[in-house]
Parts: structure tokens; C-alpha cells; sequence
């Protein structure tokens, strides 16, 4: 009686291991199929989304090679803005001529609708910012802590003023943004007009 039983059990599972195999093969496909269009619909999203959407193009009046002068600086600072991964991050990197260079990297955060930028130097400062770009301008501010360990706030402010004039204030506040100190304020003409 064993033997018509295992025999029978043997013959069931050959019976079933086709179709399971049939049905994997089809499950597969079909897992195979729905994961490639889902990532070519993601990679046509994710690269036209940055370089074809308005709010990643507002500072775009911003990109080039710029000269930057400001007031008691001796000479001619550099800075050059340009657009980095697939168009989703407007990064500036700067040198003062003098041994001071910098990178500021800003970028519109689809998540949240805002702008979020980050400054670096080669002192070891860094700074994160939120902030908003309309057209021709842009306003971006966050804390820090100052070298005596208080909270200080920052603004940053990068304005159009021609097609190839721009200028960057920086302001520092140690009083909760009721007063503003003047930092920086530069200039930014551009190279090859």
C-alpha cells in the first residue's frame, strides 16, 4: 500500500510542479515588468522635474562666472554659480583672492515647498539655511552660534540688478532679528557678459 501512495504523492507534485513553476515564471515576469515601469516612469520624473519646474529655476539669474568687488576689500574676488545633479542644486563656489574660499550650495525641496541652502568654508564654518526665491531675488536666513557660543541669525539676500550685475548681502543679528549687522556686501559682475 506504500507504494501506490508515494506514487501517487509523486505524481501529484509533478503535476503541481509545472504549473508552480508556470505560475513563477509568471509572477516574475510580471514583478519584472511592473518594477521597469515604475522606474522609467520615476527616471523621466526625477530627470525632467528639477531642470523643467519653475520653482527649481528661480535663481537661474544667478549662474555664471562672476568678478566680485565690496567695499574694503582690496582686489577682485571670483565666484562661479553653476547648476549641479540634474539641475536640482544651484551651487556658488568663491574665493576671496586672498586664501578665504567657500561653497554655497541651495536647492528647492519638492517634500516641503521651500528653499534650503548651506554655506561652507575652508575655515570650518558652515551654515544651513531655509529661505524663498521670487523672481529676481531671493532671502535666505537660519542660526548659527557665534564664537563666544551664542545663538546668532544670518540672512542672506542675493538680488538681480541687471542681466549681468547681482549683489549678496550678508547680515548677522545677535538680538533675535530685532537689529541687523551689515557682513558683507558684494558686487557680482559678470566675466564674459
Amino acid at each position: 500500500m506504500k507504494q501506490p501512495r508515494e506514487i501517487q504523492m509523486k505524481r501529484e507534485k509533478l503535476a503541481q510542479g509545472p504549473i508552480s513553476l508556470v505560475r513563477f515564471v509568471i509572477l516574475a515576469a510580471v514583478g519584472v515588468s511592473i518594477v521597469l515601469i515604475s522606474n522609467r516612469s520615476l527616471a523621466a520624473i526625477d530627470s525632467t522635474s528639477c531642470s523643467t519646474r519653475s520653482e527649481n529655476r528661480q535663481l537661474d539669474f544667478w549662474l555664471g562666472d562672476w568678478s566680485v568687488t565690496h567695499a574694503g576689500m582690496p582686489g577682485t574676488a571670483v565666484s562661479n554659480v553653476s547648476l549641479d545633479l540634474d539641475h536640482c542644486v544651484v551651487v556658488e563656489s568663491w574665493d576671496d583672492g586672498k586664501g578665504h574660499a567657500g561653497k554655497n550650495l541651495f536647492a528647492y525641496s519638492a517634500d516641503d515647498k521651500r528653499w534650503h541652502g548651506m554655506f561652507a568654508d575652508n575655515r570650518g564654518r558652515v551654515h544651513i539655511f531655509q529661505g524663498q526665491v521670487n523672481e529676481g531675488s531671493a532671502e535666505f536666513s537660519g542660526p548659527s552660534r557665534g564664537p563666544d557660543r551664542q545663538t546668532v541669525f544670518n540672512r542672506i539676500k542675493i538680488v538681480r540688478i541687471g542681466r549681468n550685475k547681482a549683489e549678496q548681502s550678508w547680515e548677522k543679528s545677535k538680538d533675535n532679528g530685532a537689529t541687523w549687522i551689515l557682513e558683507f556686501r558684494g558686487e557680482y559682475s559678470r566675466k564674459n557678459p
